[in-house]
């Protein structure tokens, strides 16, 4: 009877982790839809600059957001259908999945940590570099451009020195927003990209945290339904993908180092 009981009690914390995950995953999807299609991030992108280098980040972005959702939907849903049918092979791919998301979003974690600020940098100098060609060679392209991210992030131009406004931002900044817009377009990108870095840091954590939890239960189904086999694929699996992962963190460590910082001075 104590056994049932604890079978049952497993399987409904499972059942209801699962479904977390699967909300976790419909979650992570509208997050990487905001960050390929929203405004201030499709604007960036869309410049038209042969080396743009914010464009590489926007697009892994999307395609690496879009994956890990649909690994963590199939995962949640092989967990619930073996949980409901006791069955240790649908177990074990989900496991497998959700060791597979498990590593992917550690390395997301690494990365994000060693390179703070280097999505940051790309938006940034994306800005500059619109900024100063307007500013060389006044093109009617640019300009209108340039007149679309301030009126996206409802700033105007680059902060000067001598508290001064120049001809560029006279042209290019929206007349209705020039009494409350930031004149400091670089500082708003900043705090922007921050705030929505924040969101993305959090998202990763609160998975990274459900993952670990699911597969302790499903450790704890396993060991219940005394199936030492499947019990052992698993563990042979799950630590095969976790040394990977250490190893390719460790192997390229060296390169994830971040090579100078994009600083605001006065010219």
């Amino acid at each position: 009877m104590g056994r049932r009981h604890w079978v049952r009690t497993t399987k409904c914390q499972l059942l209801v982790t699962s479904l977390f995950v699967m909300l976790l995953g419909l979650a992570v999807t509208i997050m990487t839809v905001i960050t390929r299609y929203g405004a201030h991030f499709s604007i960036i992108s869309g410049v038209s600059y042969e080396a743009n280098p914010y464009r590489i980040f926007h697009n892994v972005a999307f395609y690496s957001g879009i994956c890990l959702s649909m690994i963590l939907v199939l995962a949640a849903s092989l967990s619930t259908a073996a949980t409901v049918r006791e069955s240790v092979c649908l177990m074990a791919m989900g496991f497998f999945c959700f060791a597979i998301v498990f590593c992917a979003l550690i390395q997301a974690a690494f990365w994000r940590y060693t390179n703070n600020s280097e999505v940051e940098d790309a938006m940034m100098d994306v800005y500059d570099s619109v900024y100063e060609e307007v500013r060389r060679n006044l093109s009617s392209f640019r300009r209108q451009e340039l007149a679309i991210i301030h009126e996206t992030f409802l700033c105007c131009g680059k902060q000067s020195p001598f508290g001064e406004t120049g001809g560029i931002e006279n042209e290019t900044c929206p007349s209705e927003h020039m009494g409350t817009a930031r004149e400091d377009c670089l500082q708003e990108i900043q705090d922007f990209l921050k705030k929505h870095m924040d969101f993305v840091s959090a998202l990763l954590i609160i998975t990274i945290c459900f993952m670990e939890t699911l597969s302790q239960k499903m450790f704890i189904l396993v060991k219940i339904f005394q199936c030492f086999e499947g019990k052992t694929k698993i563990i042979l699996v799950y630590g095969m993908i976790l040394t990977s992962f250490l190893w390719f963190s460790i192997h390229f460590s060296n390169n994830l180092d971040r090579r100078g910082k994009y600083i605001f001075r006065e010219t």
